[in-house]
C-alpha cells in the first residue's frame, strides 16, 4: 500500500488530551526538575546509550533489510529526523520495544518483535517509539525508565530529593506514562494507515502470534475493545486505580485499542491523513482541558 508522508506533522495535531493534562500536572510537581537535574548530572542518559551499544546488534539496510527499511519508512512518513539508530536485542517472550537518549535518541527492538510482525506491523511498533521524540517528551520517557532503578534512592540523601516518592511524585510519572501510550498508539496508526494492523499489532503484543489472528477472534477483540472504551469506571476506588497503572508488566492492549477505535471513529485520524483542520501547538495549548473525552471512559486523571 502506498502511505501518506506526512510533511510538516506536529504532534499537538493528534496529542491525547489525557496526555497533555497528565504532562502538565507532572511538570508542576515539586521536586521534578530537581530530579531531572540528578538525572543528568550523574549521565544517565550516556549510561543508557552505552547499555544498548555495547550489548545489542546494531541494524542496518545490510544486516537486517526489512527491519531497517520499515524503520526509515517510519521515520519519513511522521517527519522525524535525524533518523536515530536502530538496535535488536534478544527475545523475552514477547514482543519489546524502546527508545532511550535524550540529545541523540536510539531504539531498540527484540527478536520476539522481528519475528511475529509482518512489514506493516512494524511500522505501528516504530512509529509507537518515534512518538517520543516527536512529542519532545524523551526527557520524561527516560526519567520513567531509571524510577524503579532510583526509586530506593529517593528516600536518602544520595541524590538530595528525599520525600519525592511519598509526594506522589512517582505516581504522577507513571500516570503520565500510561496516558502518553495514548498519544503514541495514535502515532503508530499514523504511521502504518491502517486500523486493521494496528488491531492485530495490538493483538500480537498481547501475547498472540499469526496462527490464532483468525477473523472470528480478530472481531471479538474489537467488541471487547469498544465495550471497554464505552465503560465509565469512575466509581473504582482510588488505590485500585492507582494499584492497576503502576503494575508495569501488564499492557493494556485492549484499553489502547479502545482509545484507539474511538479517535478514528471520531474523524480526526482522516483529518490528519487529508491534512485537514489540523491544530497548531498553540491551539492545543489553549484548548479547553475537560473535554468530554476527558470526562468519559478509563479516567484515571480523577484519581488523585
Amino acid at each position: 500500500m502506498t502511505r501518506k508522508i506526512l510533511t510538516g506533522l506536529s504532534s499537538a495535531a493528534y496529542e491525547h488530551p489525557f496526555d497533555r493534562k497528565a504532562l502538565a500536572s507532572l511538570q508542576n510537581m515539586p521536586g521534578v526538575s530537581l530530579l531531572l537535574k540528578k538525572i543528568n548530572e550523574y549521565g544517565i542518559d550516556r549510561l543508557l546509550r552505552l547499555q544498548s551499544l555495547g550489548s545489542e546488534i546494531r541494524i542496518s539496510s545490510r544486516n537486517f533489510p526489512q527491519l531497517h527499511e520499515a524503520f526509515v519508512e517510519t521515520c519519513q512518513i511522521l517527519d522525524v529526523a535525524p533518523l536515530p539508530e536502530l538496535y535488536l536485542f534478544r527475545g523475552t517472550g514477547h514482543i519489546q520495544t524502546y527508545i532511550v537518549g535524550v540529545e541523540k535518541p536510539l531504539i531498540g527492538i527484540n527478536l520476539d518483535a522481528m519475528e511475529w510482525l509482518g512489514a506493516d506491523e512494524l511500522l505501528y511498533v516504530f512509529g509507537h517509539e518515534v512518538a517520543r521524540i516527536k512529542s519532545q517528551h524523551m526527557v520524561y520517557h527516560q526519567m520513567a525508565i531509571v524510577m524503579p532503578s532510583l526509586k530506593n534512592l529517593l528516600n536518602s540523601t544520595t541524590l538530595g530529593v528525599g520525600g519525592l516518592v511519598a509526594s506522589g511524585m512517582e505516581l504522577g510519572l507513571y500516570n503520565w506514562r500510561m496516558m502518553a501510550r495514548f498519544t503514541a498508539d495514535r502515532a503508530a496508526m499514523l504511521a502504518c494507515q491502517d486500523i486493521d494492523v494496528a488491531t492485530t499489532t495490538l493483538m500480537k503484543l498481547a501475547g498472540l502470534p499469526d496462527e490464532y489472528l483468525t477473523t472470528a477472534v480478530i472481531e471479538d477483540f474489537v467488541v471487547q475493545a469498544r465495550e471497554f472504551a464505552s465503560n465509565n469506571f469512575d466509581t473504582v476506588d482510588k488505590v485500585t486505580k492507582i494499584l492497576s497503572y503502576t503494575e508495569l508488566g501488564l499492557s493494556w492492549v485492549v484499553m489502547r485499542a479502545g482509545e484507539l477505535l474511538k479517535w478514528v471513529d471520531s474523524g480526526e485520524y482522516e483529518n490528519i491523513i487529508q491534512l485537514k483542520n489540523l491544530k497548531t501547538p498553540e491551539e492545543a495549548a489553549e484548548k479547553e482541558v475537560n473535554t468530554p473525552e476527558e470526562k468519559e471512559g478509563w479516567n484515571f486523571l480523577t484519581s488523585w
